[in-house]
Protein backbone atom coordinates (compact mmCIF):
# COMPACT_ATOMS: atom_id res chain seq x y z
CA UNK A 1 0.00 0.00 0.00
CA UNK A 2 1.69 3.48 -1.05
CA UNK A 3 -1.61 6.02 -0.58
CA UNK A 4 -2.09 5.99 3.44
CA UNK A 5 -4.15 9.14 3.67
CA UNK A 6 -7.58 8.06 4.80
CA UNK A 7 -9.77 10.31 1.98
CA UNK A 8 -12.94 8.99 1.26
CA UNK A 9 -11.87 5.60 3.83
CA UNK A 10 -13.82 6.76 7.11
CA UNK A 11 -16.60 8.60 7.57
CA UNK A 12 -14.75 11.97 8.75
CA UNK A 13 -13.30 12.22 5.40
CA UNK A 14 -16.11 10.96 3.38
CA UNK A 15 -16.39 14.96 2.02
CA UNK A 16 -19.75 15.80 1.44
CA UNK A 17 -21.45 12.13 1.09
CA UNK A 18 -23.49 10.91 4.52
CA UNK A 19 -21.92 7.87 6.35
CA UNK A 20 -25.39 5.40 5.94
CA UNK A 21 -25.01 4.78 9.88
CA UNK A 22 -23.25 7.34 11.66
CA UNK A 23 -21.93 7.69 14.74
CA UNK A 24 -24.12 7.85 17.55
CA UNK A 25 -27.15 6.92 15.25
CA UNK A 26 -30.16 5.21 16.77
CA UNK A 27 -33.56 6.01 18.80
CA UNK A 28 -34.81 6.81 22.08
CA UNK A 29 -37.95 6.29 23.83
CA UNK A 30 -37.86 10.06 24.73
CA UNK A 31 -36.48 13.43 23.53
CA UNK A 32 -33.79 15.42 24.44
CA UNK A 33 -32.88 19.39 24.34
CA UNK A 34 -29.47 21.16 24.61
CA UNK A 35 -28.76 24.35 25.48
CA UNK A 36 -26.10 27.24 27.08
CA UNK A 37 -23.08 25.36 25.20
CA UNK A 38 -20.21 27.39 27.04
CA UNK A 39 -16.50 27.34 25.81
CA UNK A 40 -13.76 28.68 27.83
CA UNK A 41 -11.80 30.55 27.21
CA UNK A 42 -13.34 31.64 23.54
CA UNK A 43 -9.40 32.52 22.56
CA UNK A 44 -6.62 30.30 23.95
CA UNK A 45 -3.28 30.13 23.39
CA UNK A 46 -2.13 27.39 21.09
CA UNK A 47 -1.06 25.20 23.93
CA UNK A 48 -3.77 25.74 26.16
CA UNK A 49 -6.77 23.30 26.66
CA UNK A 50 -10.46 24.15 26.28
CA UNK A 51 -13.19 24.00 29.20
CA UNK A 52 -16.95 23.40 27.69
CA UNK A 53 -20.19 23.16 29.31
CA UNK A 54 -23.64 22.03 28.31
CA UNK A 55 -27.07 21.89 29.39
CA UNK A 56 -29.25 18.60 28.64
CA UNK A 57 -32.52 18.60 29.35
CA UNK A 58 -34.85 15.51 29.10
CA UNK A 59 -37.98 16.86 27.85
CA UNK A 60 -39.71 13.47 27.45
CA UNK A 61 -42.21 11.54 29.69
CA UNK A 62 -39.30 8.90 30.23
CA UNK A 63 -36.58 8.76 32.13
CA UNK A 64 -33.60 7.87 29.64
CA UNK A 65 -29.95 7.95 28.57
CA UNK A 66 -28.12 10.33 25.83
CA UNK A 67 -24.95 9.24 24.70
CA UNK A 68 -23.39 13.68 24.75
CA UNK A 69 -20.91 14.07 21.79
CA UNK A 70 -18.40 16.74 21.13
CA UNK A 71 -17.08 17.34 17.52
CA UNK A 72 -14.34 19.44 16.72
CA UNK A 73 -13.93 21.33 13.17
CA UNK A 74 -10.92 23.43 11.99
CA UNK A 75 -12.19 25.96 10.23
CA UNK A 76 -8.52 26.50 8.50
CA UNK A 77 -5.54 24.56 8.33
CA UNK A 78 -1.99 24.18 6.64
CA UNK A 79 -3.33 20.10 5.76
CA UNK A 80 -6.20 17.92 4.79
CA UNK A 81 -8.11 17.39 7.93
CA UNK A 82 -11.10 15.76 8.69
CA UNK A 83 -14.58 17.49 8.18
CA UNK A 84 -15.06 16.86 12.07
CA UNK A 85 -13.57 14.78 14.61
CA UNK A 86 -15.14 13.35 17.53
CA UNK A 87 -12.78 14.74 20.79
CA UNK A 88 -15.35 13.77 23.89
CA UNK A 89 -18.44 11.67 24.45
CA UNK A 90 -20.29 10.38 27.40
CA UNK A 91 -23.88 8.78 28.02
CA UNK A 92 -25.83 10.50 30.52
CA UNK A 93 -28.83 9.37 32.07
CA UNK A 94 -31.62 11.79 33.01
CA UNK A 95 -34.37 11.26 34.52
CA UNK A 96 -38.03 12.64 32.55
CA UNK A 97 -38.14 16.38 32.90
CA UNK A 98 -34.16 16.78 34.43
CA UNK A 99 -31.38 18.98 32.94
CA UNK A 100 -27.70 17.91 33.67
CA UNK A 101 -25.27 20.09 33.70
CA UNK A 102 -21.79 18.39 31.68
CA UNK A 103 -18.36 19.74 31.93
CA UNK A 104 -15.49 18.82 29.36
CA UNK A 105 -12.47 19.34 28.50
CA UNK A 106 -11.08 19.27 25.30
CA UNK A 107 -7.14 18.96 25.11
CA UNK A 108 -4.68 20.82 23.21
CA UNK A 109 -3.56 17.38 21.73
CA UNK A 110 -7.00 17.10 20.15
CA UNK A 111 -6.59 19.89 17.65
CA UNK A 112 -3.20 18.91 16.57
CA UNK A 113 -2.71 18.00 12.32
CA UNK A 114 -0.21 15.47 11.31
CA UNK A 115 2.39 18.03 8.88
CA UNK A 116 5.25 15.44 8.85
CA UNK A 117 4.89 15.86 12.74
CA UNK A 118 1.96 16.39 15.09
CA UNK A 119 1.76 19.94 14.98
CA UNK A 120 -0.77 23.16 16.96
CA UNK A 121 -1.75 25.53 15.13
CA UNK A 122 -3.58 29.13 15.32
CA UNK A 123 -6.75 29.81 13.62
CA UNK A 124 -10.76 29.50 14.03
CA UNK A 125 -11.85 25.95 15.26
CA UNK A 126 -15.94 25.23 15.98
CA UNK A 127 -17.14 22.75 18.66
CA UNK A 128 -20.26 20.82 18.46
CA UNK A 129 -21.85 19.06 21.33
CA UNK A 130 -25.30 17.08 20.53
CA UNK A 131 -26.56 13.91 20.32
CA UNK A 132 -25.09 13.30 16.93
CA UNK A 133 -22.78 13.86 14.36
CA UNK A 134 -23.02 17.32 13.13
CA UNK A 135 -25.25 17.84 9.63
CA UNK A 136 -27.13 14.01 10.63
CA UNK A 137 -30.12 13.73 9.49
CA UNK A 138 -32.33 11.13 11.68
CA UNK A 139 -35.86 10.39 12.22
CA UNK A 140 -35.20 11.00 15.76
CA UNK A 141 -35.03 14.50 16.64
CA UNK A 142 -31.76 15.80 17.86
CA UNK A 143 -30.19 19.15 18.31
CA UNK A 144 -26.19 20.24 17.56
CA UNK A 145 -25.22 23.40 19.42
CA UNK A 146 -22.23 24.73 17.68
CA UNK A 147 -20.13 27.25 18.85
CA UNK A 148 -16.48 28.75 17.72
CA UNK A 149 -13.01 29.49 19.39
CA UNK A 150 -9.99 31.47 18.75
CA UNK A 151 -6.80 29.83 19.07
CA UNK A 152 -4.00 31.89 19.13
CA UNK A 153 0.20 32.14 18.86
CA UNK A 154 2.35 30.59 16.73
CA UNK A 155 2.39 27.02 14.88
CA UNK A 156 4.20 24.46 17.07
CA UNK A 157 5.14 20.72 17.17
CA UNK A 158 2.71 19.06 19.75
CA UNK A 159 6.09 18.06 21.76
CA UNK A 160 7.21 22.03 22.29
CA UNK A 161 3.57 22.53 24.32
Amino acid sequence: MENYTMEGRTYRYYGQEAPLYPFGYGLSYTTFRYRDLVLSPPVLPVCANLSVSVVLENTGLQDSEEVVQLYLRWEQSSVPVPRWQLVAFRRVAVLAGREAKLSFQVLAEQRAVWARDWRLEPGTFTLFAGGQQPGQKTRAPSEVLSSQFSVTGTARPLRGC
